[in-house]
């Protein structure tokens, strides 16, 4: 009890010396990362402790979090990694520095911050660099690098999740603007961001609009309440006749569907990697509980039962740790596919809401307390399994890939 209740005092800052994380896997070899990437690690280890750890437990109060954050952290390098130098970035195109940030930010407790971070950098700005023209690269990457704008991406509407096929958001040339009419939900950065790339219908078929804070007709609805997650802005967004300039299409009209299967597998395996760090760092938490908590004389870690769950669950932790980190090799020599994408994404959330639903068991009572981190894991594990298309999606694309539909 007295590590959950430190961990509970420092606003959730997992102490990364600990034995029990060493166990599960944080000590493990990595051969694929150089020094460049360890140094990097560190760097973002001992920024998220210093700048975004101690405030996680306000923005969690309230919500969202401070639009400040993300300029912040644009000075402090930690965006737009990918984004050239032609265009204010570093031009690191090197996934692995991504997916370290990740990681740390799980290890720290950083998620309300870091999932907005993440949506910027993993998901939305690779649409960007891939298929602006270099007048669109001027006018919103520098804002990107700097944090000065903050990106979301809209795909999801109140009648349609998985279904790409079925948007229904319109937008319709009118001269030099695109009339664009419809919904979207569940949008992370919903509040926060300045540019959405939205996707809509199109007499061509799917496209990509990037539609910025103010456009005329543009609104956003509530800051939606969740079961987890509760710092990560989630927001409705509402499209009445907003006049979109057609200079904001992005790539060609019509050609949308294409470039989303494209990104798909980045988002997915960047889910796989937050899940595994989160399942490795609930299974720390409740190593390290059960190690002290008492029961009948003795610590409830000296059971037969708690030994043997917790054997399974660091063993399926580890097996996901290493097909995670081999996605990951695969994914930076281009070589990840769809399937495995797919793979990875399913199998390493079930694994993390299995791992804080048993850690959570094991904490008896206090597990359901809030002030103990594992509350928070079991709450924000949940929704793993659906974003970034739910598991049963993930599961039907393997299944083709195998001959099967």
């Amino acid at each position: 009890m007295a590590t959950e209740a430190a961990v509970a005092s420092t606003g959730g800052v997992v102490d990364h010396a600990s034995e029990a994380w060493k166990m599960v896997g944080g000590s493990a070899p990595r051969p694929f990362l150089e020094d460049e990437h360890l140094a990097f690690r560190d760097s973002a280890r001992r920024y998220l402790e210093r700048e975004v750890a101690p405030h996680e437990a306000r923005w969690i109060a309230q919500g969202i979090v401070d639009r400040e954050a993300f300029t912040r952290a644009g000075a402090a390098g930690f965006l737009g990694l990918s984004v050239p130098e032609a265009y204010g970035g570093a031009g690191i195109d090197d996934f692995r520095f991504n997916a370290l940030f990740g990681e740390e930010a799980a290890r720290t407790r950083s998620v309300a911050f870091a999932s907005g971070l993440m949506l910027h950098n993993d998901v939305a700005l690779p649409y960007l660099i891939s298929f602006c023209d270099d007048e669109q690269k001027q006018r919103w990457l520098p804002g990107c690098v700097s944090g000065e704008t903050l990106l979301g991406i809209a795909m999801t509407e109140p009648g349609t999740g998985s279904d790409l096929q079925a948007i229904a958001t319109t937008a319709v040339r009118d001269g030099d603007h695109y009339v664009v009419i419809g919904a979207k939900t569940f949008i992370t950065n919903g509040i926060n961001a300045d540019l959405i790339i939205t996707a809509v219908k199109t007499d061509a078929g799917l496209s990509l609009l990037g539609i910025e804070r103010g456009t005329p007709g543009f609104e956003r609805g509530r800051k939606l309440e969740k079961l987890g997650m509760h710092g990560q802005d989630t927001a409705e967004l509402f499209f009445n006749d907003a006049r979109v300039p057609v200079e904001n299409l992005i790539g060609d009209e019509g050609g949308a569907f294409l470039y989303l299967v494209q990104k798909l597998a980045q988002e997915r395996l960047a889910v796989s990697m937050n899940a595994i760090a989160g399942a490795e760092v609930a299974l720390g938490l409740t190593i390290d509980y059960v190690r002290e908590r008492k029961a009948f004389g003795r610590t409830i870690g000296a059971f037969q039962n708690t030994r043997f769950k917790l054997a399974e669950l660091k063993t399926e932790v580890h097996i996901g740790r290493l097909f995670v980190d081999w996605s990951l090799q695969q994914h930076v020599t281009g070589d990840l596919t769809v399937e495995h994408a797919a793979m990875g994404k399913f199998w390493t959330t079930d694994l993390y809401c299995k791992v804080a639903d048993e850690g959570l068991q094991l904490h008896g009572g206090y597990g359901y307390m809030q002030e103990y981190p594992i509350c928070t894991h079991y709450a924000d594990s949940r929704i793993t399994k659906i974003f970034a298309g739910s598991n049963e999606i993930m599961k039907e694309i393997v299944g083709r890939g195998m001959g099967l539909g």
